[in-house]
C-alpha cells in the first residue's frame, strides 16, 4: 500500500494542519485516528550519506565496552523487533556471537555498510564481521538444507564462512518431514491453529522432548542412521493419516543425510567445550536470541507461541553455560508493537488503521513474508518481560516510524470488563480477549527523524516519548534505532 496515495485530513486533529505533505490520515478500527510517514525505500535510507558526529560515535563505543563478557540481545515483544541489527552492530566487540534456541523460523534483517541487505535465519547475525566465530548451540533445531542454503548465499554474497561457523554437536537435526507435519498439525487444528511458521520447529522440539529425535552428533553414525530414522518416521506415520511413509522415502531421507554428513562434518563442534573454554579464555561472548519473550513456551501467550525459550533462561539451557557468567541483557522493543500468527494482542490496531501502520513500518515477515498485526507499545507486557529477563538496558526501535504523528499512545494498565485492575500480563487467554487497555496520550515530534545521529538532537518530543517508556518500566533505553542502517543506532 502505498501511503502517499491517501487522501490527507488536515481537520482530524489540529496539530496536523501544519504538518508535511507527507503525512496522510490513518483510519483505525479500535483506535482514534493517526498519521503515519515513512521512507518506502528503507535501503534507500541505509545507502545515504549521512554524517555520525564524532561524539557520538565516541558515546557509542564507550557504551558498548562497557558490557559484560557474556551479553545477551533478546525480544521484549512477540519477535521481529530487530534484534539482529544490534547483534550486528555489537559483533565487531565480541569474539563470538551465539544462538541458543529455536530455529530457521527467526528471520533477522541487516544492512552491511554498504546498504545491501541481508536475510539470516538460523546462522547468527554476528557472520557479517569476518573476525566474529558464530555458534549454533545445543538449544537450536538445525535445518541442514536450509543451513547450507544460507551460507551458500552468504558466500555468493561476498561474506566469507569457513571456519567461522560451530554447529554443536548436541543440537537436534530438523527434517524436511517435521515441516510436513507442522502444516498437517495446523490443518488438524482448523480454525483454532497456531499460526506458525510451518518450518518444523514445534515438530523437532517435540521429538527431541519425546526422546525419538536424531541429534547433530548422530550424523558421525551412518550405521544406525536408517534404524534411527525409521523410529521418528514411523512415529508420524502413526500419529498423521495424510503422511506418507514408505521404505523408499526412508531409503532417500537416510542417503540425503549421508551426503550432508560429509560436508557438515568440518562444522560439528562440542560447543559446550568450546563456549566455557572461551569463557575461561576472557573472550567475550554475545548471545542472539531468536523470536522473543512474548513467545516463550513457558511465558508467552500459550498456546499461540514457539517451541522454546527465548527468554534470558534459554540462554543457559541452550549454551550449556551457567547462571553466574550471564551479565548485561539488552532488551529490543519496537517504539510501537506488531506479532504474526494468531493469539491475544491487546494494544492490535484493527482495520485499516493497523494496514496502514504495517505499510509504513514495512511490517512484513523476514522468514514468512506475513504481514505482521500491528498495534500501540504495549507497557504491561514490556515490564513483563523486563521482570522475566532481568535487562540492565533496552534498545528502543523503529522510532522514525512513529514521525509525524500528532499523538501517540502507549497502552499503561489493563483492566477487566468491570473496572478491576489487572496487576501484571495474565495467563488466561479469555480474560486477554476481553481486556479493556488504559492508554496514555502523549504529544507526537511531527517531523523526519531518519537522519538524525546523536540522540541530543532528537525533537523534544520523541526524547520525552522515550523518557516516559523508561519511566514507565525503571529500565534506561540505552539505544534508540532510527533506520534500518547501522549508523541509523542512537546512543543515549
Amino acid at each position: 500500500m502505498n501511503i502517499s496515495s491517501l487522501a490527507f485530513d488536515p481537520t482530524f486533529f489540529p496539530a496536523t494542519k501544519s504538518a508535511s505533505p507527507t503525512c496522510r490520515r490513518l483510519i483505525s478500527g479500535r483506535h482514534p485516528a493517526l498519521f503515519v510517514c515513512c521512507s518506502a525505500n528503507p535501503a534507500a535510507a541505509v545507502s545515504s550519506s549521512v554524517i555520525v558526529p564524532e561524539s557520538a560515535k565516541k558515546d557509542g563505543l564507550k557504551r558498548i565496552g562497557e558490557l559484560s563478557q557474556v551479553s545477551g540481545v533478546l525480544g521484549c515483544q512477540w519477535g521481529d523487533e530487530g534484534k539482529g541489527k544490534l547483534v550486528d552492530i555489537l559483533a565487531p566487540h565480541f569474539e563470538i556471537v551465539a544462538r541458543c534456541q529455536g530455529g530457521a523460523n527467526a528471520g533477522h534483517t541487516i544492512y552491511n555498510a554498504e546498504g545491501k541487505k541481508f536475510a539470516l535465519h538460523l546462522i547468527p547475525s554476528g557472520i557479517l564481521n569476518e573476525n566474529t566465530t558464530c555458534v549454533i548451540g545445543n538449544g537450536v533445531v538445525v535445518h541442514v538444507p536450509g543451513f547450507f542454503e544460507e551460507i551458500d548465499r552468504l558466500e555468493a554474497s561476498g561474506v566469507s564462512c569457513k571456519g567461522r561457523i560451530l554447529v554443536s554437536d548436541r543440537a537436534h537435526l530438523l527434517f524436511d518431514f517435521h515441516q510436513e507435519v507442522d502444516g498437517l498439525r495446523e490443518a488438524e487444528l482448523a480454525k483454532s491453529f497456531i499460526g506458525t511458521t510451518r518450518r518444523g520447529i514445534g515438530p523437532c522440539y517435540s521429538s527431541k522432548v519425546i526422546r525419538n529425535g536424531v541429534r547433530v552428533g548422530d550424523l558421525r553414525h551412518l550405521d544406525t542412521l536408517p534404524q534411527t530414522m525409521d523410529l521418528l518416521l514411523s512415529d508420524a506415520a502413526s500419529r498423521f493419516k495424510d503422511f506418507n511413509y514408505t521404505p523408499e522415502v526412508l531409503k532417500e531421507e537416510v542417503e540425503k543425510y549421508k551426503r550432508y554428513a560429509e560436508r557438515l562434518e568440518p562444522f560439528i563442534t562440542d560447543t559446550v567445550h568450546f563456549i566455557n573454554e572461551a569463557i575461561s579464555s576472557n573472550k567475550k561472548i554475545l548471545v542472539e536470541g531468536g523470536q522473543a519473550t512474548m513467545l516463550d513456551i513457558d511465558f508467552g501467550t500459550y498456546p499461540f507461541v514457539t517451541s522454546s525459550s527465548p527468554s534470558a533462561g534459554g540462554i543457559c539451557t541452550g549454551l550449556g553455560i551457567a547462571p553466574k557468567v550471564v551479565g548485561d541483557l539488552i532488551g529490543v522493543v519496537k517504539a510501537y508493537t506488531t506479532r504474526v500468527g494468531s493469539g491475544p494482542f491487546p494494544t492490535e490496531i484493527l482495520g485499516r488503521g493497523g494496514d496502514l501502520l504495517r505499510s509504513a513500518g514495512h511490517e512484513f515477515g523476514t522468514t514468512t513474508g506475513r504481514p505482521r498485526r500491528c498495534g500501540w507499545l504495549d507497557i504491561v507486557a514490556l515490564k513483563y518481560c523486563c521482570q522475566i529477563n532481568g535487562f540492565s538496558s533496552l534498545n528502543l526501535t523503529k522510532l522514525d516510524v512513529l514521525s509525524e504523528l500528532p499523538e501517540i499512545q502507549l497502552g499503561v494498565s489493563y483492566q477487566t470488563p468491570d473496572g478491576t485492575p489487572v496487576k501484571s500480563f495474565p495467563a488466561d487467554l479469555s480474560l486477554l480477549e476481553e481486556i479493556k487497555v488504559e492508554y496514555e496520550t502523549v504529544p507526537g515530534w511531527m517531523c523526519d527523524i531518519s537522519s538524525i545521529r546523536d540522540y541530543s538532537d532528537l525533537p523534544k518530543a520523541a526524547q520525552e516519548y522515550v523518557s516516559r517508556i523508561e519511566q514507565h518500566v525503571g529500565i534506561p533505553v540505552h539505544y534508540v534505532g532510527v533506520g534500518p542502517g547501522r549508523d541509523a543506532l542512537l546512543y543515549k
